[in-house]
């Protein structure tokens, strides 16, 4: 009987180190672990995953200030309303961009989705590394991993964020708000959190 293999487990500040050096880590999220890299390393997760670059990657940040350094100012004002309601929290808001981060998580597009998590250890390590970009912890087209053991099994080379055991999370994916027009948004994926009066998805 095989043994499984337990999970190299850092701390915050060697987890950033990591980062850093453009090393890929996992992460605990409220809604399920994550894969996580700089946003200049973005290529990373899409090799890990064995998944194509035109499928968008997340940018998870400790504040919305920070997040909205790389979007355009056009929502601001919706982005803001919408985070004051919802972050930390599993909602993704997919909005117009601008800058560098476009480029790197969803080359080729003109929008970003962002999101703060509900998860303190990993709020605490995107303060000290700044945005980072994220996918789930799963291999394109294969379930995602809701523990740490089971995201160290389908990538055992990458080291976790400790503490653990982790906080408990919903195991469901986030919520994908995408940002129409002033006012308006609508639902492209219903996940672990609906806010109401939004539209219907298209």
């Amino acid at each position: 009987m095989t043994v499984p293999r337990s999970p190299l487990v850092l701390s915050g500040a060697a987890v950033a180190r990591r980062l850093q050096a453009s090393e890929a880590v996992i992460i605990p999220t409220d809604t399920l672990p994550g894969l996580a890299v700089l946003p200049q390393n973005a290529n990373t997760i899409w090799t890990l995953k064995q998944r194509p670059a035109d499928k968008p990657l997340i940018l998870m940040g400790a504040t919305v200030e920070a997040l909205l350094e790389g979007v355009d100012s056009c929502c601001h004002d919706d982005a803001k309303t919408m985070a004051t309601k919802h972050w930390p929290g599993a909602i993704t808001l997919v909005l117009p961009a601008r800058g560098i981060y476009v480029d790197y998580l969803n080359p080729g597009g003109s929008n970003i989705g962002c999101r703060i998590p509900a998860c303190a250890i990993t709020q605490n390590l995107l303060s000290i590394s700044g945005p980072l970009a994220t996918s789930s912890a799963n291999p394109s087209g294969q379930s995602a991993a809701t523990t740490a053991f089971e995201a160290a099994e389908l990538f055992p080379d990458l080291a976790q964020l400790g503490p653990q055991p982790w906080p408990r999370h919903s195991g469901q994916a986030s919520t994908v708000l995408i940002w129409r027009s002033v006012g308006c948004w609508r639902i492209a994926r219903r996940g672990a959190v609906m806010p109401e009066g939004i539209n219907a998805a298209e």
